[in-house]
């Protein structure tokens, strides 16, 4: 089992950054891989980001590239999203996901993939 714990959401005017943070308790954190989601009110839970075991390989969405980094301190057992240029259409609850996995190249992009969850952390940018 790994519990997943984000912190770092808020309030923030467009053009804004937050750094949303993934705690980790439970497991080897080297050992998962941990993809970020997020979940606008009415619409589907959406691939934001996602980063490999060792945090050489990352992928994000389209819509996050140049603006969102995907980042671990797996001494700290810990997972960010250094959010920046944020949008109002950024508004959304942001999950932290995570998949143990033996390679250590491989990211998903898929939430089905992912075995464990955050609650969330709810990020608002007002216009």
């Amino acid at each position: 089992q790994v519990q997943l714990v984000e912190s770092g959401g808020g309030l923030v005017q467009a053009g804004g950054s937050l750094r949303l943070s993934c705690a980790a308790s439970g497991r080897t954190f080297s050992n998962y891989i941990v993809g970020w989601f997020r979940q606008a009110p009415g619409k589907e839970r959406e691939y934001v980001a996602a980063i490999s075991r060792n945090g050489g390989i990352t992928d994000y969405t389209d819509s996050v590239k140049g603006r969102f980094t995907i980042s671990r301190d797996n001494a700290k057992n810990t997972v960010y999203l250094q959010m920046n240029s944020l949008k109002p259409e950024d508004t959304a609850v942001y999950f932290c996901a995570a998949k143990g996995v033996i390679a250590t190249t491989s990211v998903y992009t898929e939430a089905v993939a992912y075995d464990y969850w955050g609650q969330g952390t709810q990020v608002t940018v007002s216009s």
